[in-house]
Order: structure tokens, then C-alpha cells, then sequence
């Protein structure tokens, strides 16, 4: 899916998810979660399978993200694979009472906000203005999510500044991945604006809060390299 032409000389831009078995994958990975989350928090703890390092994302009624921030750098390309175990039978894109993901990934862009439509640019503000924190104007988020053909373009229920693209087969089963940032910017974002922006940060997450439900799975080998300027 969104198969990309081998890198092999480029270096990964992220850190790795790495650190002792049982802990949080060591900085710059941080958690983040709801401004004021009321929630519990999805729980991420690295653990070894099968002689490697994985991630375990397991969310119940919870909601967290792990992110690492970037600086001033061009859209690429992004790779890992992911398994999901345990999924979330009740979760449905389309509404905000079962506007849940049992697994995603997401690369935040510095979308230029004048970019941004006026009404949503209106909506950022107070937004922001609410929970005193500066948000990102465009995130692409890769949703597992096997109920919508794949590669179907969703926007957020709460916020179109959040467009998934949905991913995923079957449970139990690991399933690499590869895409190319900048063209699923213009995918999901395209009737906004077709100019690429930078990207600011990477994060791996899943969320439960709304259907009250659990899920459980894994992300391994997550890389990020450099495309070229735009």
C-alpha cells in the first residue's frame, strides 16, 4: 500500500521507540494528551517480541498520543509496521460518539494559516484561545481502521484541521507500510491549499473515550526520511 521505491541510504529523522522493555520509548518521544484530559491515558510501554523492540499501544476508555517534535523539515517519506491484536468494534469515523482508532500514526504540518479557510482559521482561534495552547493547522493521521476501503480520505468529526486516511487488514497480522508525506498532504488537503508545508512533529497513538472500548496494538521500525524540497 503506497509503496515507495526503497530508500537504502537515507537515514531515519526519528529517534527511535527505544528504552528498556516495560518503560516509555525514551525522548524526544513525550506523551500528549486532551488539553485538561479528563480520560484515562492510553498506555504505551515497549516490550520484546520475537528478538526485536516493539511498541504496545492499548487504549480503554482512554485517549494519548506519543509525539516527536520536529524542526524545519521538508515532507518525506514515512515507514513502519503495525499490528493490531484487539480492535474496536464500535468505532465509526463518521460521528463524534464512536470517533475512535484503535491504532494511527500522524504527521503534523506547519500549514501557513492563510492557507487555512476563514471560518476554520476562526475556529482554530478559539480553540486555541480555550485551551491556551497553539494547535497544528493540518494533520494527516494514517488510521487503522479495515471497515472503509483503503486509502479513503475522512475528516475529523471535531476538527477538519484533521483528515485521516484509513489503513488496515485483517487483526493479528503485521502489515508494512510506506508512504509518501507530501502526496497524501495534497490528498487529504488538497482542496486547500496544493503548496506543501513542513512538518512539525510525528506521532503514534489510539484512542477509546468515546465508545468506551478497548483495543490493543503494536508499531515497530517507524522511520521517517527526508524528501526532497518542494
Amino acid at each position: 500500500m503506497g509503496a515507495l521505491a526503497p530508500c537504502a541510504a537515507a537515514a531515519s529523522i526519528l529517534a527511535p521507540l527505544a528504552g528498556p522493555p516495560g518503560s516509555l520509548p525514551q525522548a524526544p518521544w513525550v506523551f500528549a494528551g486532551l488539553p485538561g484530559q479528563t480520560p484515562p491515558a492510553t498506555r504505551f510501554v515497549l516490550e520484546r517480541q520475537d528478538g526485536e523492540t516493539v511498541l504496545r499501544v492499548q487504549a480503554a476508555a482512554s485517549y494519548g498520543n506519543l509525539v516527536h517534535a520536529l524542526k524545519d523539515v521538508p515532507a518525506g517519506r514515512l515507514s513502519w509496521r503495525w499490528r493490531v491484536d484487539k480492535a474496536l468494534t464500535l468505532a465509526d469515523l463518521r460521528t463524534r460518539e464512536d470517533d475512535d482508532v484503535a491504532l494511527k500514526v500522524c504527521a503534523l504540518f506547519d500549514m501557513p494559516r492563510a492557507a487555512v479557510p476563514f471560518v476554520e482559521r476562526q475556529l482554530l482561534r478559539l480553540a486555541e484561545s480555550r485551551t491556551r495552547e497553539s494547535l497544528p493547522t493540518a494533520t494527516v493521521c494514517y488510521a487503522w481502521d479495515p471497515s472503509w476501503p483503503e486509502g479513503t480520505v475522512v475528516p475529523n468529526v471535531y476538527s477538519r484541521r484533521v483528515r485521516y486516511i484509513t489503513l488496515g487488514t485483517t487483526t493479528g497480522s503485521w502489515q508494512a507500510v510506506q508512504r509518501d508525506l507530501a502526496a497524501d498532504f495534497v490528498r487529504a488537503f488538497g482542496d486547500e491549499t496544493t503548496r506543501v508545508p513542513r512538518i512539525l512533529a510525528i506521532a503514534v497513538g489510539a484512542d477509546a473515550d468515546n465508545t468506551r472500548g478497548e483495543s490493543l496494538g503494536f508499531i515497530a521500525d517507524l522511520e521517517f526520511t527526508n524528501g526532497p524540497e518542494r
